[in-house]
């Protein structure tokens, strides 16, 4: 017997940040409509980054720079105020700083955009309803969309939004023929980690803020031993300090197009801001408001190049980590048993007592191996969705429902976030928004990023 299908106005997929600041914003629309989410965690709001626990797992930016609503940026800093003026996080007060200057545990940032969704709910005509389960098959029929649950329920939309976030490569299985993730510990598990001995060696695949997050966690479970970090370019984050304002000089100079330019000036820039005594990051984030211009100007060459010899570097200076993990970080290097080695993983080894790998050394061709109690993968985000073994990419490409985006990263899509199919058409039924989006805009997945996309695709949604 076949179930009744349920209707909706709008399916949104995934409700961690980005779903969940889509329905804010569509409940702020007038008129009234339905709203699914569907997310299999049992919390909207949270997703993969919001739903750590331990007080350690920060934001790596501080509140002034972490608002949810696009026309207020100081919302977070107001929210948290009340919040601690309530009784919350009492551990704020161990920092000396304004709060708009605070870098909030993700676990309290998850509670901030859960009282956000509730404060929107409360004011609308519109319903907003979490469905928990996994989207596993979308189609598109005629004036509709048409989604399968893991439980085998059907939902149907006049329009789907894929709000999926992102796909860390610490959690995809994209290398199962490796066995590296079962093999792996979750960066983000401080119960696993207590189960490691505590003199131990413990491998950590990749050096970027995933790999900051892992150490606080190992520490936060009692682990006193060797940390051996290994990544491509052997590169860590930079501290996220506050420096002065800067004058933006790329508003003023729009011939700065190529990745060659770009990099020449922004050093130029850097160096001027150190020989006045002002922080180097000062003319660097004068950078951020421009990066959806300078990349859907640039070529697919110029693209290729950012992406081969520039990203490493930008990763390393602008996604920057918050600054006690960051100072957790140099007091394990600077005590020696943290150590960051230029090395590219190679496999594993079959080991029956803790775990070997291989590894190549930047500028050896020999393939030597390592071995330690345990192995955590912390090689970042799969932005390719060729790669991703989860059942809903893979039944959307195997559909011609979309196509890869730039430089496979994430999915194409025009800059309204109508999804392109495989054979370029614009839907008028699937959008896309947020870490999806990357190769569309290259920067697709910081809260303000993802606030302002949600606002605007709410309006698009709701015009017709």
């Amino acid at each position: 017997m076949t179930e009744s299908i349920r209707n909706a106005d709008v399916l949104i997929i995934g409700g961690g940040l980005s779903g969940t600041m889509l329905a804010v914003q569509l409940l702020r629309q007038p008129g009234k409509r339905q709203i699914l989410v569907i997310e299999p965690r049992e919390e909207l709001g949270r997703g993969e980054a919001y739903s750590a626990v331990e007080l350690g797992h920060t934001l790596n930016g501080n509140a002034a720079r972490m608002s949810v609503d696009p026309d207020n940026p100081d919302d977070l800093t107001q929210w948290l105020t009340d919040y601690i003026g309530a009784g919350g996080w009492p551990e704020s007060n161990q920092q000396p700083v304004p709060i708009s200057e605070l870098f909030p545990p993700r676990g309290i940032f998850g509670v901030y955009a859960q009282q956000r969704l509730a404060e929107a709910k409360a004011l609308s005509a519109s319903t907003v309803e979490h469905i928990r389960a996994e989207v596993v098959d979308l189609q598109v029929e005629g004036d509709s969309t048409r989604l399968t649950l893991d439980d085998g329920q059907q939902l149907r939309g006049a329009q789907a939004v894929l709000a999926t976030g992102m796909f860390p490569a610490a959690r995809t299985p994209q290398t199962e023929s490796s066995g590296l993730n079962a093999a792996a510990v979750d960066p983000w598990d401080v119960k696993a980690m207590r189960q490691i001995e505590p003199q131990s060696t413990v491998l950590i695949i990749g050096s970027g803020l995933t790999m900051v997050d892992a150490v606080v966690s190992l520490e936060q479970a009692g682990h006193r031993g060797p940390i051996e970090i290994f990544s491509r370019h052997g590169l860590l984050p930079h501290v996220r300090r506050q420096p002065p304002s800067w004058v933006d000089f790329l508003a003023d100079d729009h011939n700065l197009r190529s990745p060659r330019q770009l990099l020449r000036e922004v050093r130029r820039q850097c160096q001027l801001a150190v020989e006045q005594g002002i922080d180097w990051q000062a003319p660097l984030d004068t950078v951020r408001a421009h990066i959806g211009r300078l990349w859907s100007q640039a070529s697919e060459r110029e693209k290729r190049q950012f992406v081969r010899h520039v990203r490493p570097w930008w990763e390393s200076h602008h996604h920057r980590s918050p600054p006690l993990s960051a100072q957790l970080v140099a007091r394990l290097h600077a005590e020696g048993r943290l150590r960051i080695q230029a090395a590219s993983f190679k496999g594993l080894v079959a080991s029956d007592n803790g775990v070997t790998i291989k590894l190549r050394r930047r500028g050896e061709q020999a393939v030597t191996q390592v071995s330690g109690a345990a192995m955590i993968n912390s090689s970042g985000i799969e932005y390719d969705w060729r790669r991703v073994a989860k059942p809903l990419p893979q039944q959307l490409l195997k559909r011609g429902l979309i196509k890869p985006g730039p430089l496979a990263l994430g999915i194409a899509a025009d800059t309204s976030g109508a999804v392109l199919d495989a054979q370029g058409q614009v839907s008028q039924r699937l959008f896309a928004m947020g870490p999806p989006l990357r190769g569309m805009w290259w920067e697709s997945t910081a809260v303000t990023d993802v606030a302002i996309q949600a606002k605007a695709l709410a309006a698009k949604l709701t015009s017709a």
